[in-house]
């Protein structure tokens, strides 16, 4: 699956999730706003959910459910960190190879233009980083 969102009519992927990830808008989940982001299934999916209500009564009588929620937030916290220093201090090609490193079978799974839109380059210029290597 992959979280996107539109910014000035471009489709913009901002995460990619795969088996046995957690997918929510924790924004819109506490505030109960619409979410800023959109998700897509890109391959087909076997998909669980769970009402808000349902979740919040669940978490406060399972301790280890809870822990494991917040385990997946602070997760998440990282991810964004990390993803938002690698915008800033690495190149595209070096935003590749993390992405490579951390999902190995990416290139496999994902379709071309998500891949570089998730990098912020272009489809040619991914491609250029692709033959590259």
């Amino acid at each position: 699956m992959r979280l996107f969102f539109y910014n000035e009519g471009k489709d913009i992927t901002f995460q990619f999730f795969f088996e046995g990830d957690f997918v929510a808008s924790f924004e819109s989940l506490y505030k109960g706003t619409p979410s800023l982001f959109s998700l897509e299934s890109i391959e087909s999916s076997e998909i669980l959910f769970i009402k808000k209500e349902d979740f919040y009564k669940k978490i406060e009588s399972n301790l280890s459910l809870k822990k494991l929620y917040e385990e997946k937030i602070i997760e998440r916290f990282c991810f964004y960190q990390h993803l938002f220093l690698s915008r800033i201090k690495n190149t595209p090609q070096q935003r590749y190879e993390e992405l490579l490193k951390e999902y190995p079978n990416i290139i496999q799974r994902v379709p071309q233009h998500y891949i570089a839109s998730y990098l912020g380059i272009t489809s040619v210029s991914l491609s250029r980083i692709r033959n590259r290597r």
